[in-house]
């Protein structure tokens, strides 16, 4: 399968092949519910998303790793290495870094702006310092470069059938939306880390500190502060994804049914936190199997009948060529179809 996507994409140099390969490595292991909905994009795309899951990742095992060996020197000194990389892959497409040769390729090809690159590591720098976040506006600040930028990288590899920057916004919007549903899920792993990035005002309001959250940790008990902390958590990040909603139906038709997966199986984190009663100090909410085979499958029949759709629509621009009412040239932006359509 990745031969042929790589074969679609147009990419034949054999290093660079192998840079993809390794990138999809990364995806299919590490982000399995993004890699699920990679695949339901059109072949010659996925390398592209690929590409940019993969330095993404490179870089968060980075910051992230819990190698009791790997001191916060080394990781300084890593990501740094990685950010000189990137500076001269983004210059002239040069690597030794499989992920870095994947990332300016597709950079490249898609004309995606290196300010969104920078930003990421911007924030990846952060995380090696930074340790809590005491407002809303704090960590939304942070996740412009961690999640935020993530959306508006992908945007030119979607398409859009309305102006990019009418786009923008609302691919920013569910960038943030994934991260926080994994900043919810994952609240014992980061305390683990040394860090929280629930808010600490939002906890504040409900009698929670960081000892409070390591004392439930370290002793498997719950407390009704923590739950209700939690809970309003949940709601706020149910807002971002309001926020995102629309710009589903502005994404190339053949591109929706990706994303749209992507948002409801992203979303059902915070259904499986709620349905285990926000324990996630305790032990990760999974998204069941079932449910997310079931998803995959409303995505893929959404796919048949986008490209089905897209196919008729050629078949009539052949028929009719310029000049007929019914023809617009290519560039021409379209008013988006209703989601619920593709």
């Amino acid at each position: 399968m990745t031969d042929r996507e790589l074969d679609a994409a147009g990419i034949g140099d054999p290093a660079l092949r192998q840079a993809y390969h390794h990138c999809r490595t990364l995806n299919a292991r590490h982000g399995k519910t993004y890699f699920l909905a990679t695949r339901l994009l059109p072949i010659e795309r996925r390398p592209a998303v690929h590409a940019l899951y993969g330095f993404a990742r490179w870089a968060d095992d980075i910051v992230d790793t819990l190698d009791p060996t790997s001191s916060a020197a080394h990781r300084v000194a890593a990501l740094a290495k990685l950010e000189r990389g990137l500076e001269q892959g983004l210059r002239d497409g040069h690597s030794d870094e499989p992920v870095v040769r994947a990332l300016a390729d597709t950079a490249r090809r898609y004309a995606i702006a290196p300010a969104h690159f920078r930003d990421f590591m911007a924030a990846m720098r952060s995380d090696l310092v930074v340790s809590d976040y005491p407002t809303y506006a704090d960590l939304r600040r942070y996740m412009h470069g961690s999640a935020a930028v993530i959306g508006l990288q992908m945007l030119p590899v979607l398409g859009t059938v309305v102006p990019r920057e009418e786009a923008a916004p609302h691919a920013a919007a569910l960038g943030v939306a994934f991260q926080l549903s994994n900043f919810l899920r994952d609240v014992g792993e980061d305390l683990d880390r040394g860090r929280v990035y629930l808010p600490g005002d939002l906890l504040a309001g409900h009698g929670v500190d960081r000892g409070l959250l390591r004392w439930s940790r370290d002793t498997g008990r719950g407390d009704r502060r923590i739950t209700a902390a939690l809970r309003e958590f949940e709601t706020l990040t149910r807002g971002v994804y309001r926020e995102a909603a629309p710009g589903i139906g502005m994404l190339d038709p053949v591109a929706r049914p990706c994303i749209r997966t992507a948002f409801v199986l992203y979303g059902g984190i915070l259904d499986a936190v709620a349905r285990d009663g926000y324990a996630v100090l305790h032990r990760r909410a999974v998204v069941p199997r079932r449910r997310r085979a079931v998803v995959a499958a409303d995505g893929l029949a959404r796919v048949v009948f986008a490209r089905l759709r897209a196919g008729a629509r050629s078949r009539r621009l052949a028929e009719t060529g310029p000049g007929h009412p019914r023809f617009a040239p290519p560039g021409v932006p379209h008013r988006p179809v209703p989601e619920e359509a593709a």
